[in-house]
């Protein structure tokens, strides 16, 4: 028997990622672009671990992964039994661990990564789930026993997909509702392929199918049926529709065609690698190919966009940012990414117009982009939350070529009372539904909420957390329900009188 010790071998093995195709190579296609890990090499990332008293990879995880525990039945060979640790927490650790901005999070507080680097955790995470999908051991939810009570979900991304596992395994009858044709959200529409594969999505709601939660698709509530006639039909409703309403910049030409915010120009992309007809795509606006290509923001969903566009065979790739590298709020991993890929980052600089050139014929319909005229920014004093300022300089204006210009300034909710037909239901001074945090319920009697149309815009792993609170606080709201119900029956019987 071996007497090399499984853990705390960061001072002897260094840091090693998954094998990462070149960026000539995975600029030609949309595919993921690690390997996957090796048993072995996944064992001795996973033994790096130092297994410190106080793990602050687990303290920065939305949902509290036990991600020690996990690494080190990693590093012993223990695989099935590391899956169901992390499957204990996180509904969907196969998509975490592709998704999740590790070096933000789990990896960013690492206790060894100063000196050492920190321990490859999502790699790790991906290949734990990916071998657990391979060997048959990922099943679907199988309550105890069936409950007669319903609970309708509206949103099948991954906050309303979270929730809806988690209360289908305690044995409600679940049905989850969605605007559109495929299961998943923004994991499906928003995220490119080269960070998470459409088939890794599609099986998860595959075995959800098997688990008999079920799916209406191509449903609009406020459409197909008012938020009423669902609480109507179901005994709780749950809404975790997310947020899609892009924020506009305000600035002379925004109107142009061929300026156009980042989902919209994502959403016709993965379509597309989808096998879709998708008309803005085919007619060349949706289309980066052979065009200067301008994106304005610096988070994550700004990589998404310039890193699709390098795909799509633009000329040039630049991406336009108010701050400097240091202050993106995006995952530093993926603007190294980009970097690789050869998109151009145009740091401290800010939109200022958008300049059109006239369409040829009246054919040729609107006037379209040909210049972004952009300004220098510096950046200034801090602000509440320690972030600089950025101050605009004097007499810096500069003009970028653009053929097509796509905006990534985040995303707010959209009129959720009006579009649900239900003025009744509170929203904050933000737009978000307001809730109980408490319970996770809205203003109006067992509806709850969860997710960004909660918090605002955030991360796939929040939304994540927040299906499985929401899918609690609903148990505890129905149980409390049977329970007076069941009072109400046995007060009323002739044998209480």
């Amino acid at each position: 028997m071996s007497t090399t010790p499984k853990m705390l071998r960061f001072v002897s093995v260094g840091q090693q990622m998954p094998v990462k195709r070149q960026p000539a190579e995975r600029r030609k296609d949309f595919a993921e672009i690690y390997s996957a890990f090796s048993a072995s090499k996944a064992a001795e990332q996973a033994g790096r671990c130092s297994q410190c008293g106080v793990p602050f990879c687990q303290v920065h995880c939305p949902l509290q992964n036990n991600i020690p525990d996990w690494l080190k039945l990693t590093a012993e060979g223990r695989l099935e039994e590391a899956y169901e640790i992390a499957q204990a927490t996180n509904s969907f650790p196969e998509i975490c661990g592709r998704i999740c901005p590790q070096d933000r999070l789990c990896e960013g507080n690492c206790v060894i990564e100063k000196g050492f680097e920190s321990v490859t955790i999502g790699s790790v995470e991906k290949h734990i789930t990916d071998t657990a999908w391979d060997m048959g051991w990922v099943k679907p939810p199988a309550p105890p026993r069936e409950l007669s009570a319903s609970v309708g979900i509206v949103g099948a991304g991954p906050g309303g997909l979270a929730a809806a596992e988690a209360l289908r395994r305690i044995g409600y009858q679940v049905t989850v509702y969605d605007r559109y044709d495929r299961v998943g959200g923004l994991m499906i529409y928003g995220i490119p392929n080269f960070k998470l594969e459409k088939d890794v999505v599609a099986r998860r709601a595959r075995l959800l199918a098997e688990g008999k939660v079920g799916f209406v698709l191509n449903f609009e509530v406020g459409r197909d049926a008012s938020l009423a006639a669902l609480r109507a039909e179901h005994d709780a409703v749950l809404i975790a529709t997310g947020v899609y309403k892009a924020r506009d910049i305000k600035a002379p030409g925004i109107g142009l065609a061929n300026v156009r915010p980042a989902l919209e120009y994502l959403t016709a992309s993965n379509r597309k690698v989808l096998g879709d007809d998708v008309p803005g795509f085919d007619d060349g606006t949706l289309d980066a190919r052979g065009k200067h290509v301008v994106v304005i923001g610096g988070g994550d969903t700004a990589m998404d966009c310039v890193r699709t566009a390098v795909r799509q065979g633009a000329k040039s790739v630049k991406c336009l940012y108010r701050r400097d590298k240091r202050n993106m709020p995006g995952s530093q991993r993926e603007v190294f990414h980009a970097e690789e890929e050869g998109v151009e980052f145009v740091w401290l600089s800010a939109p200022e117009a958008f300049l059109g050139r006239a369409a040829k014929s009246k054919r040729a319909g609107a006037e379209t982009v040909k210049a972004v005229r952009a300004v220098r920014m510096r950046l200034g004093v801090a602000d509440a939350a320690g972030r600089q300022t950025p101050e605009l300089v004097e007499d810096s204006g500069f003009e970028l070529p653009a053929d097509l210009v796509v905006t990534a300034l985040g995303f707010d909710p959209e009129d959720v009372p009006a579009l649900f037909a239900a003025p009744e239901l509170a929203v904050t001074r933000w737009g978000t539904i307001k809730i109980d945090w408490r319970t996770m319920m809205t203003s109006l009697e067992g509806v709850f909420a969860a997710g960004d149309i909660v918090r605002g815009a955030s991360l796939v792993v929040w939304a994540i957390r927040d299906g499985r609170d929401a899918a609690q606080s609903i148990d505890r709201y129905l149980s409390q329900r049977i329970r007076e119900d069941a009072r109400a029956v046995r007060d009323l019987s002739p044998m209480s009188v």
